[in-house]
């Protein structure tokens, strides 16, 4: 966690404000029993009006003046914690932003949500008693034993007996509770993942018939979580009785003794009185650093989680000297390139090598698990290659900053991805200062503009998230239209035809030829039928490259793609 503060430099001025602040308000705290003891043994005990109205108007005007200080103190202390939270969850955002798809897949989208959003809310919250607390506390108890011991020091023994006790306490409940907590943020994750995959897969679960079965799902990971839950309460709910009763069996004790000394004249009753309320202080200061001590070791576990994300190593990072491609033209080149996941005990892909130049239509196919689109995350640099590089313009891809090499790709992924907001946001995502000219051109090159036309507002129609009110073919067609308004020097489509009727799919095809003439494309697909008037087609099977030729040359020399052309045209077709 000490990690994490350091983040908190933007509000040093605060720190020391709220310090101060805090400094001020106890030391007022402190003094009102001292003033209380002496209003009683003089004031009253003389029947001195004068003096019982100026020591109870000074110790309105100190009360007063400790309250303020701590209201100003409790306000600076919410707005840092509250900043200290931005700042992590932006810190989070920006690191989960640069990851790899090996680092998202090693954390899981589940645990990436909890960790930006409760576990930061953790740290927030402790952060606000800590700034309180953690000068409060121990400055309230020591101050109180200084002040306690300056009325009267034969009752000491009490509190000598009381504070072992409390300790004890707290020892114990930090035991029982710290590793419970620690599973709690566990146990919340697993929550998350059941939750976010039935609200993504509801379609199949209905389909299917599962809803009973995801609902027992749910309620086992939500009982865990709730047993858990109540397991900590109930340590909880246990202490605050406990430490009540020492509290008021502390005070018993100092009247009883204290009376015996007042009786033998050796105690006055002010004394007495500024006392108990001293010892009633340095309880309660040790009953607010308890209260911190349950909080610190929950946010110490949602601290190691978020450094967890913040201190991953990428995999995939920016050169320290960025080489830029001599010339824009949009050159790929495969130069003996082998890739294996992370685990996995054979390559996805070995020893390809290709080149595909500007003005060429490139086609991938092969069976399922192939290798055809992590080809194409090497491409696009989600992935770094093994063994060989990938070249764009003769420049190693590595050599490259991501910006630089994603700003000459125009990728249409294989599961169409939309985002909350209008039809002309989503392909403006393409482009960030596409004019509305921009984008209606290539809305209607990937045949949109139709659709578009009738939903209420046109461009201006509010996707949902997800884009669930869209049709896939609709998706699809947005998909490539905010591909086409970035104009990029390089075009991926992996399989991005699919749900498209065949009329439509043949005038986009159409409408796309002019547009990609001088770009290099490349085209993944599982139908021959894509593929077959490409420039040329790569065959892959299990990883490695079982042909590359155009449709008639393949059809001669490769073994597999005559197998799927088999499987999937008739004799009528091939003619």
């Amino acid at each position: 966690m000490v990690k994490l503060f350091r983040l908190l430099k933007p509000y040093t001025a605060y720190i020391f404000a709220i310090v101060a602040l805090l400094f001020v308000q106890v030391m007022s705290d402190l003094y009102l029993p001292t003033l209380m003891a002496d209003l009683v043994d003089i004031g009253i005990v003389n029947k001195d009006i004068n003096y019982i109205i100026r020591i109870g108007s000074f110790m309105l005007l100190i009360a007063a003046g400790g309250t303020l200080c701590a209201i100003i103190a409790a306000f600076l202390s919410s707005k840092t914690a509250v900043g200290f939270g931005k700042i992590v969850r932006e810190k989070l955002f920006s690191r989960v932003e640069s990851f790899s798809l090996h680092e998202f897949d090693s954390f899981g989208t589940a645990t990436l949500i909890t960790r930006t959003t409760n576990d930061v809310t953790q740290i927030q919250n402790v952060s606000v008693m800590i700034l309180t607390m953690m000068v409060t506390a121990p400055l309230t108890s020591i101050g109180g034993i200084v002040m306690a011991l300056r009325q009267d020091t034969s009752l000491a023994w009490v509190l000598v007996v009381v504070i072992p006790i409390l300790f004890s306490i707290i020892g114990v409940t930090l035991y029982k509770g710290l590793p419970l907590f620690k599973l709690m943020q566990e146990k919340l994750d697993k929550l998350n993942l059941v939750l976010r995959e039935n609200l993504t897969g509801i379609r199949v679960i209905r389909a299917f018939n599962r809803i009973d079965k995801e609902k027992v799902r749910f309620d086992d990971a939500n009982a865990d979580l709730m047993n858990n839950a109540i397991k900590i309460n109930l340590i909880m709910a246990a202490l605050m009785p406990v430490m009540m009763l020492v509290m008021n069996l502390t005070s018993v004790a100092l009247v009883w003794f204290g009376a015996i000394r007042i009786d033998s004249g050796d105690m006055q009753i002010g004394s007495l009185l500024a006392f108990i309320q001293y010892a009633t202080q340095i309880l309660f200061s040790l009953l607010m650093l308890v209260m911190l001590f349950i909080m610190i070791p929950r946010a110490e576990v949602s601290a190691v989680r978020i450094n967890e994300v913040l201190e991953t190593g990428l995999d995939i990072k920016d050169p320290e000297t960025p080489v830029k491609a001599d010339h824009a033209k949009g050159v790929v080149e495969f130069k003996d390139v082998s890739f294996r996941y992370p685990g996995a005990d054979q390559p996805a892909l070995s020893k390809i090598t290709f080149t595909a130049k500007p003005g060429e239509l490139v086609a991938i196919i092969g069976g399922t698990g192939s290798g055809k689109t992590t080809l194409i995350n090497l491409i696009t640099r989600f992935y770094d290659a093994e063994n060989g590089c990938v070249l764009i313009d003769g420049t190693d891809v590595r050599e490259m900053s991501q910006k630089a090499l994603r700003a000459k790709i125009g990728f249409v992924p294989q599961k169409t991805v939309l985002f909350s907001g209008t039809v002309a946001e989503n392909i403006r995502y393409g482009k960030q200062d596409a004019t509305l000219e921009e984008i209606k051109h290539a809305a209607d090159v990937a045949q949109a503009t139709e659709f578009i036309s009738e939903l209420e507002k046109g461009f201006e129609y509010t996707i949902a998230q997800g884009g669930t009110n869209l049709s896939g073919g609709q998706k699809q067609r947005l998909s490539i239209a905010r591909a086409l308004v970035r104009k990029p020097e390089i075009y991926i489509f992996d399989d991005s035809f699919s749900a498209l009727d065949f009329k439509t799919d043949a005038k986009l095809r159409a409408a796309l030829r002019p547009e990609i003439a001088e770009a290099t494309v490349f085209l993944i697909a599982q139908s021959v039928s894509t593929v077959r008037d490409a420039d040329k087609i790569i065959v892959l099977d299990e990883g490695l490259i079982a042909g590359m030729g155009t449709h008639t040359e393949l059809l001669n020399t490769c073994e597999v793609y005559r197998e799927l052309v088999a499987s999937q045209l008739s004799e009528e077709e091939l003619r």
